[in-house]
């Protein structure tokens, strides 16, 4: 079949295809919008070359090998190849595959390729890519090699540090971000003082390794690029009360949800083998055109999967290989046993610092923060207990004696003096220094202020003035006990807490009350315009245009893409007395409503009413 005539198969099957057909179709196979304004267009985008060298990168050596038969004319009526009759139980399937991809046609019993494919296929040694003959001869790499019961066991205790490393890591930086979103720049990317922020909060040894994190934090929803930045939907908040194995499970799950299918067939396949280069290899086989995406996708999957204990050393773990063989459940009965036992209690020392002696247990470590600073995490985890974070407490509705029954509780040490003091210290102070809303009033001391603080100590409002950290809030003072903002309240508060002032937030009546940041987005939902209803609308318009009943219009586009490929057509002419003529043209031109084509057969130039064309079908 001509290239051309192809084209004019391709696009009566197209216009038979239904709504949700063209759309599936079209995003398997993208194609650019403009330009598109019927079938015929569309035919002609998806015949063009780089559009099925885009479309064979994603297909595998049966769906290749399969495709080589059929251009080579080496399949029986099923499809199947006759030089080498391998037994596909997927041979269904993959066909079924091709002709969904636009890349085979049945007809008249025969499963044929379109001639454009074939140029394609030949020409790929050119490229350094196997020949049609070697996608259906070149046998695959080594076997896999299975996993012996001593690389398992060093496999799981590796996997139970990492997993517990990245559960305690994506715990920080879902509390950062919950803290303060990390700002996005227009050219892309997070800002550097915030991307250092999380650099740090994260303990994360180099940039590679904080992108995975976000990308492990994004793929279980508990964070994402929303509103020109970096924050953490409402998900985050249950994901942080759960329990680590919960956690692990859940950033799992969303790890192989973003992998893609190929991979992660060829993941589950080796569950319980090896990965590593011998993985690579049997990739690069079975993708032989997928050089463009294949080894870095890889790769970054791979990364993802060791820092999650998925895999170590090339080597599956006992939980990595239920994830991807049983599922999220299995994965996580077996995650539990590599996991250490938590703690419930700690170490209050002298100096204020409390020290966790094991990984505290999630409902500790919660209420722990509420009334403590993080100093580390890990293993062994560091907090300690200042007056801004007992007042931090003290905001939320505790009292003193609520805190101290909270240590007093958790600490293996009992409360130390200087911690005694501290507290009452704090409570006796608690309040003295108030933020609250401004309304601004033109000539007075507050003009184009938004917010207050204000103290009973005078020389503490003095220090609040002068501190340099505190200087992009520009603050300015309006009386001895008392400084204005321009900035909102909220912004002036969370400013006073973070540089460790014991600060809280009152209403317009005096009461204080506690402030929540409010970081948490829902990412968005609705996905961005899908430029293959578009083009679907637009194919769909045009037919509307030209009655279906007249093939007028359908006849023109069928007889221009003829004369554009300088193509033979058979035309079906329908003469005064009601008689259907057929004849073999090859057509010249079509202005004004006639046809001008030359007869192959007579060997003369006919002149045809466009309207008296009934129909117009390719020679094969």
């Amino acid at each position: 079949m001509g290239g051309s005539s192809t084209a004019l198969a391709l696009a009566a099957r197209l216009r038979a295809l239904s709504d949700d057909a063209l759309v599936a179709l079209l995003h398997e196979r993208p194609v650019r919008e403009a330009g598109i304004r019927d079938v015929f267009d569309l035919a002609e985008a998806l015949l063009d070359p780089a559009s099925l060298q885009a479309a064979l990168t994603h297909l595998d050596r049966t769906a290749l090998a399969m495709l080589a038969s059929i251009v080579l004319g080496e399949t029986d009526a099923d499809g199947i190849s006759v030089r080498t009759r391998r037994d596909h139980a997927d041979v269904a399937a993959a066909l079924d595959r091709l002709a969904a991809l636009a890349l085979v046609v049945e007809a008249d019993g025969r499963i044929t390729a379109p001639v454009e494919l074939a140029t394609v296929l030949h020409g790929w040694p050119a490229h350094h890519l196997p020949s049609p003959e070697e996608l259906i001869d070149a046998p695959p790499p080594a076997a896999l090699e299975p996993v012996h019961g001593e690389d398992r066991a060093a496999a799981d205790r590796a996997a139970g540090e990492r997993a517990f490393a990245a559960v305690t890591a994506v715990g920080e930086l879902v509390t950062c971000l919950e803290r303060e979103p990390a700002r996005l720049l227009q050219r892309g990317g997070i800002a550097l003082p915030d991307w250092r922020r999380l650099m740090a909060a994260t303990a994360a040894h180099d940039d590679a390794e904080l992108e995975l994190l976000l990308e492990l934090a994004e793929g279980a929803g508990l964070a994402g690029p929303v509103d020109g930045a970096w924050r953490i939907t409402p998900a985050a908040e249950e994901w942080v009360r759960s329990s680590r194995v919960e956690r692990w499970t859940a950033l799992a799950s969303g790890w192989l949800a973003r992998v893609p299918r190929e991979l992660q067939e060829q993941l589950r396949a080796r569950a319980g083998a090896r990965w590593g280069e011998g993985l690579l290899d049997y990739l690069d086989w079975l993708y032989p055109a997928g050089g463009d995406w294949l080894p870095e996708r890889t790769r970054s999957v791979v990364r993802s999967a060791e820092l999650l204990g998925i895999v170590g050393a090339s080597v599956p773990s006992t939980a990595g290989s239920a994830l991807l063989a049983e599922g999220a459940d299995a994965a996580a009965s077996a995650v539990e046993a590599l996991f250490p036992s938590d703690v419930r209690q700690v170490y209050i020392q002298h100096d204020l610092s409390v020290i966790a002696p094991g990984p505290l247990a999630a409902d500790v470590d919660r209420r722990l923060r509420g009334t403590a600073e993080v100093e580390s995490v890990g293993l062994a985890s560091t907090y300690r207990i200042t007056s801004a974070s007992v007042t931090r407490a003290l905001t939320t509705g505790l009292t003193v004696d609520d805190v101290r029954a909270l240590l007093a509780e958790i600490s293996l040490t009992g409360i130390p003096q200087p911690l005694d003091y501290l507290l009452t210290e704090t409570a006796r102070r608690f309040g003295s220094l108030r933020v609250g809303a401004v309304d601004p009033e033109p000539g007075t001391p507050d003009a184009n202020a938004h917010s207050y603080v204000r103290a009973d100590d005078t020389t503490l409002v003095g220090q609040l003035v002068i501190d340099q950290a505190l200087a992009p809030l520009g603050l300015r003072r309006t009386g001895e006990h008392r400084a204005v903002s321009r900035f909102d309240a909220e912004t002036l508060y969370w400013a006073l807490v973070d540089a460790r002032y014991p600060a809280v937030f009152e209403d317009a009546e005096g009461v204080i009350h506690a402030v929540r940041r409010a970081t948490a987005r829902a990412l968005a939902t609705e996905p961005p315009p899908d430029p293959a209803l578009r083009i679907v609308a637009r194919i769909r318009d045009a037919a509307a245009a030209q009655p279906e009943e007249s093939g007028a219009a359908w006849n023109a586009r069928q007889l221009e893409l003829a004369i554009r490929s300088k193509l033979q057509v058979t035309v079906v002419v329908r003469m005064p007395d009601g008689t259907e003529v057929p004849y073999l043209l090859e057509p010249a031109a079509l202005a004004g409503g006639r046809l001008r084509a030359r007869d192959r057969r007579a060997d003369i130039e006919r002149t045809l009413p466009l309207s008296h064309i009934v129909d117009v079908q390719p020679v094969g």
